[in-house]
């Protein structure tokens, strides 16, 4: 069944249209739960939409194992996916910095607070990231300690690599999960691939987290594959790894991958010069989680990111 969320005029007769497909169990019995799959935040992440067709269609496939409610925002920032923007264009807004939102502020105000109010309600929200075009990430969940007990059993179930327990600034208190979990409403946060690209095989292991998931929670009564236990980041120490020149990052590692302290981790050259203008080195020794994808680089870019206490030396 698909709803309209919010519908926002536009000038010369267009439109902001932002839709959910809601799927019902054949009998409705008043007492179901309801789990929201969100994505489509930021215009340039498309991992998740690989995830919400795949998601639907097998629902779809076998209904009759449906026992509750399954409402799923394949785009909540459709401006910004008609552009290939990360932003809401013309606003120049990041949406996820916008929550809770104001029924009776401007644009990007009421259409976040109507997505939350949409939202609210839920037994649990997924919202669903893809990084951005300069980082692979691999599937990872990340959530806050302060939500640790009640969002690590569901993070283990969904399926991915990595679950990391962050109250950094990639928590932020204006985020739609920071919000939703200040309402009263379970929500998590997925990291996986890489901006403006899909990963085939990352939304296909996340489909099958997110059915284990609803098998939890009551709302899928089919059979569900088995999962992959993830790596808890409180088993080990995150190490960043940023640029100390600016240049062309040229990789010596593989994404996911064991690495010793020492390792080179890969060089920045100057393609005009023909130096190497920085060998980076493995500050110790881990699994690599973040590894940087658009090679071009500056002071301070984001290279790496090392899991530490995880390598195989």
């Amino acid at each position: 069944m698909i709803k309209d969320v919010i519908s926002v005029g536009l000038p010369v007769a267009e439109s902001m249209d932002i839709k959910k497909n809601r799927l019902l169990p054949l009998t409705l019995t008043g007492k179901e739960k309801r789990i929201c799959i969100v994505t489509g935040i930021h215009g340039d992440e498309l991992e998740g939409q690989f995830v919400c067709y795949e998601l639907i269609r097998k629902i779809n496939a076998n209904i009759q194992c449906l026992n509750g409610i399954v409402d799923v925002y394949p785009y909540v920032n459709p401006l910004g996916m008609e552009s290939i923007t990360r932003r809401i264009p013309t606003f120049d807004l990041d949406m996820n910095r916008n929550f809770p939102g104001n029924e009776e502020g401007d644009m990007a105000e009421c259409v976040a607070a109507t997505i939350i109010d949409d939202i609210l309600g839920c037994d649990l929200c997924i919202d669903l990231h893809a990084s951005n075009i300069f980082i692979r990430e691999i599937p990872q969940v990340r959530i806050s300690q302060d939500n640790l007990d009640t969002l690590l059993p569901y993070s283990k179930l969904l399926n991915v690599d990595f679950v990391w327990v962050n109250d950094s600034v990639t928590i932020l208190k204006s985020s739609l999960v920071h919000s939703l979990n200040s309402l009263g409403v379970p929500s998590l946060a997925v990291e996986m691939g890489v901006g403006m690209r899909l990963t085939k095989e990352y939304g296909m292991q996340l489909v099958d987290g997110l059915f284990n998931v609803m098998k939890e929670l009551g709302i899928w009564t089919g059979e569900v594959p088995p999962i992959r236990k993830p790596i808890v980041s409180t088993d080990g120490q995150v190490e960043m790894i940023h640029a100390e020149a600016s240049g062309i990052f040229v990789p010596a590692i593989s994404h996911w991958k064991g690495i010793c302290k020492g390792d080179c981790v890969g060089d920045i050259i100057d393609p005009l010069t023909g130096t190497v203008k920085e060998h980076i080195i493995a500050p110790c020794s881990g699994t690599v989680f973040t590894l940087r994808e658009y090679p071009v680089v500056y002071t301070g870019s984001l290279i790496a990111r090392i899991l530490g206490g995880t390598g195989l030396c």
